[in-house]
């Protein structure tokens, strides 16, 4: 029987150390896009495009475009630009 019972406890010591240091794998854990190396993946860079009114830059897919020029927002549409 004390076999038996030192048995369980090493097994319950030993399932305690791995949950804990796979927490601590996860916790430090590098995310794929941060990774680098050949399995790395490259980081797209959007373009960037410059209110004409405010002067604010944001990202070029959220541009509101009239007369050839980009805005910020539509509000700024109707303002002039500068």
């Amino acid at each position: 029987m004390r076999i038996l019972f030192w048995i369980a406890l090493i097994v319950l010591i030993v399932f305690a150390v791995r949950s804990k240091l796979r927490a601590l794998a996860k916790k430090h854990a590098v995310p794929p896009n941060m990774q680098r190396g050949p399995a790395a993946q490259p980081t797209q860079i959007e373009a960037m495009a410059q209110c004409a009114h405010c002067g604010v830059y944001f990202p070029a897919s959220e541009s509101v475009k009239a007369d050839g020029l980009d805005y910020c927002s539509p509000g700024h549409v109707r303002l002039p630009p500068h």
